[in-house]
């Protein structure tokens, strides 16, 4: 069975490596610019890691938070603010 060309990387995945390489000052090999796997890999190698508690709450979700710990007079944990998830589990509790 033929091997199938690899195929591109798209322009958001070549966007997203030149702001990685930008921040690091770092080049990204001539080879990984061909090849959408390729590239994906040094993206994972090379993006900033996550932090384990997650994306921070919303906007939306603090200022309905703030209206419910005002009514019910609770405090919100600063923990919620730092991770969406337990802020909405913060919110159904709240309701």
């Amino acid at each position: 069975m033929p091997h199938a060309a690899p195929l591109p990387p798209t322009r958001k995945q070549l966007d997203y490596a030149r702001a990685i390489a930008r921040r690091l000052d770092a080049a990204i090999p001539h080879s990984r610019l061909a090849d959408r796997r390729a590239l994906s890999d040094w993206i994972d190698a090379h993006k900033a890691p996550r932090s384990a508690a997650g994306p921070g709450a919303t906007s939306r979700q603090v200022a309905f938070a703030e209206k419910l710990a005002r009514i019910k007079r609770r405090a919100i944990p600063d923990e919620c603010f730092r991770d969406a998830g337990l802020m909405s589990r913060w919110i159904d509790a709240n309701r």
